[in-house]
């Protein structure tokens, strides 16, 4: 994926890459994950994490019109 080319589907101007913040209670702050299953509660954690691969969010926000398109791919898992 060439975030350089992503076009805004809704004003056809460029989008610009950021990345969903996940900040918990007393946490450090992490990047936001897609998890696939319908979640479940928890009584300690609030919600139990159904068994599988969590996958980072890649955001694109419109430099136009603010229209955000989200991304659940690898290449956006945190780097050094």
């Amino acid at each position: 994926m060439d975030a350089n080319q992503l076009i805004c589907p809704k004003c056809n101007e460029p989008m610009v890459q950021g990345f969903m913040l996940d900040r918990g209670y007393s946490k450090p702050i992490n990047v936001g994950e897609w998890i696939e299953g319908h979640p479940k509660k928890s009584f300690w954690t609030n919600i139990k994490l159904p068994k599988g691969k969590s996958i980072s969010i890649g955001a694109f926000r419109c430099s136009s019109c603010g229209y955000v398109e989200l991304y659940a791919l690898d290449i956006f898992a945190p780097r050094k």
